[in-house]
């Protein structure tokens, strides 16, 4: 092999080497272009005695959420999308009634954006105790949602064992006992892919 031969090869080595370290860098920067605008949607429980309290979400992602889908479950069956309808069959029977806000899809929700979905506005544990186990026993919900770049199906619930009290394994109890298995619980956090 002569010299020129030597340095073409090399040359064409260095080419490809320089394109592979060229298309990682564009994969990972349209990655954290995705992490930068991602959304992080929570569900979270609220009971403070004497103010407002319930069931809110929040937005504590860096970019807004497009809702692609939501489910709403009271005592086990499904009512379907949480809209107005469902919500009030969730709330059906409950005195004082408890204020509702509804989701649509391809609703956005803006980074910081804090809403109750379920909520009363002086909250009494001694006089509201059947809204308290309607939060936090009686309905479940499930958001689905999206970045603004699309296609990831996030999904936060309240169908977990770590969210429902009547799920939760006795901590005094002797025998060590799993909670009881429901379809689509998971025991991993409140927000995770689907």
């Amino acid at each position: 092999m002569d010299a020129q031969t030597a340095i073409a090869i090399s040359a064409i080595v260095i080419a490809i080497a320089s394109l592979a370290v060229s298309i990682y860098q564009v994969r990972a920067m349209r990655l954290h272009n995705r992490h930068t605008v991602r959304p992080l949607l929570q569900l979270t429980l609220k009971t403070v005695p004497g103010a407002k309290s319930g069931i809110w979400l929040v937005n504590t992602g860096l970019g807004p959420a497009i809702v692609t889908g939501t489910r709403v479950w009271l005592d086990g069956e499904d009512l379907g999308p949480w809209n107005r309808a469902t919500s009030r069959q969730a709330r059906a029977g409950i005195t004082p009634r408890p204020r509702a806000s509804a989701l649509a899809d391809g609703m956005g929700i803006t980074p910081g954006y804090i809403e109750y979905l379920l909520s009363l506005d002086a909250y009494d544990p001694s006089e509201h105790t059947a809204f308290r186990t309607l939060i936090e026993q009686r309905v479940e919900l499930e958001i689905r949602y999206e970045s603004l770049y699309g296609g990831e199906d996030y999904m936060v619930t309240t169908r977990t064992s770590w969210w429902r009290a009547d799920l939760r394994p006795d901590p005094e109890s002797t025998v060590s006992e799993s909670p009881r298995q429901r379809p689509d619980v998971s025991s991993s956090g409140n927000t995770m892919p689907a």
